[in-house]
């Protein structure tokens, strides 16, 4: 099996083949000493920003892919730079480098794949902040990267520094610091550069089996295990992929975190200062997540309305963002909600949904399937009785009935077939 080992010895960084990404578990980096890179990178030429293919906006419906997925077959490594950053509740140090990482073509594609292969295509994010997006650190560091990415060093450890001073909650972990510089991610039918910001955090226990000459008489082949300490190179800790693009809105990200909510605060909100766009995907996400909320929890306090009632406006929300390729709002309440006093109650409930969450929701704007797919888990119209039974309601409202007689409350379904 191919793979890579990270040893960390002393004060250096030594990537080596073959198996794993290792830890030396015995160095502790307790020092605060710089790491010493055995060999710098030679800078080489960079190009703008080219166009690599585009689908016409009218065709995005029809090709749904386009609109949001990350190409990364073309995608170069071309520069790479590693720092330890502890954590500071525990007194562990924060060692940064002063120079590039040499890496083979071989080590540049394990490490590709390593850090871009789990990235959501669909989500992305946008740095902000809450005076100027000037004020936003990361930002302003990444911005000299895409400058100057043959000077990576000089920001890799400004940036190592800011995520060490949020190292601060006792359950953060600390780990190895990536700082990498991508030419030609292809993100929505354009290519773009890319500054890739990532974390190692958890170690795996592997095995190592090596043999040596047998001293004895009995001659042959002795073999040996030894436990090594390791990153496992199915998936990153943390991760941000930032493209170079929509400079003036905080740039185009993605982001990789897989941890708590705690620490994904850390990551996140304290050191990137990230919030997800307003795209497409967003105001489909938001606009089903605000009508369930109304029709779960704001529509029975209003109205007399069954469990029942409440399915079917689920079912035909769904149907409706599932049929149409754009949404309207006025249309949708027209067809889904259909009585002006709840339309008059369920835009009431939006206005104050929107001040809670201090954002608009667009009235008009194209539907993301992918976002559709992913909520429709959180519709399903089904109605609890007791701890016995369960009804699932996928369709025509008029075929169940609710009733009460002497012998307690019923439904009465009517059906053709039973399977």
């Amino acid at each position: 099996m191919v793979g890579i080992f990270l040893f960390l010895f002393g004060r250096h960084f030594r990537l080596q083949l073959p198996l794993f990404f290792c830890h030396n578990e015995q160095n502790n980096l307790k020092s605060s000493n710089s790491l010493n890179i055995s060999r710098n990178l030679k800078p080489s030429s960079y190009r703008k920003k080219s166009s690599a293919f585009a689908v016409p906006r009218k065709n995005l419906r029809k090709f749904p892919y386009f609109r949001s997925m990350i190409f990364t077959e073309e995608t170069k490594l071309e520069h790479l730079c590693i720092n330890y950053v502890g954590n500071q509740t525990h007194q562990e140090a924060l060692v940064t480098t002063d120079t590039e990482v040499f890496i083979t073509d071989e080590m540049k594609a394990l490490l590709k794949d390593y850090f871009l292969k789990n990235f959501k295509p669909e989500i992305f994010f946008e740095f902000f902040h809450s005076s100027n997006i000037e004020n936003n650190e990361v930002f302003t560091y990444v911005s000299e990267i895409f400058e100057q990415p043959e000077l990576l060093e000089n920001q890799s450890k400004k940036l190592a520094k800011l995520l060490y001073e949020h190292s601060t909650n006792p359950r953060t972990k600390g780990g190895e610091f990536y700082v990498c510089f991508f030419k030609d991610c292809i993100v929505k039918g354009e290519r773009y550069d890319a500054v890739g910001l990532f974390k190692s955090e958890n170690k795996d226990t592997f095995l190592k089996v090596s043999t040596k000459n047998d001293v004895t008489l009995s001659g042959g082949e002795v073999f040996e295990l030894e436990t090594l300490q390791g990153i496992n190179l199915n998936k990153v800790d943390k991760g941000c992929l930032i493209y170079n693009t929509n400079k003036e809105q905080g740039y185009l990200m993605s982001i990789i975190d897989g941890t708590s909510r705690a620490e994904t605060s850390y990551w996140m909100d304290d050191f990137l200062q990230v919030r997800q766009r307003q795209d497409e995907y967003f105001e489909t996400q938001e606009t089903l997540t605000l009508y369930k909320e109304y029709i779960t929890k704001q529509l029975p306090q209003e109205f007399e309305i069954t469990k029942a009632d409440q399915a079917d406006f689920l079912n035909k929300s769904l149907t409706f963002f599932k049929e149409k390729e754009e949404f309207k709002m006025e249309e949708f309440t027209g067809e889904v909600l259909g009585d002006q006093e709840v339309i008059q109650s369920f835009n009431t409930f939006k206005t104050q949904y929107e001040d809670e969450r201090d954002y608009a929701l667009s009235d008009e704007f194209a539907i993301n399937d992918a976002a559709v797919k992913k909520n429709a888990r959180i519709f399903k119209s089904v109605i609890k009785l007791d701890k016995n039974f369960h009804i699932y309601i996928h369709g025509d409202r008029k075929l169940i009935q609710q009733g009460q007689d002497e012998n307690g409350k019923y439904y009465m379904l009517y059906f053709e077939e039973e399977n």
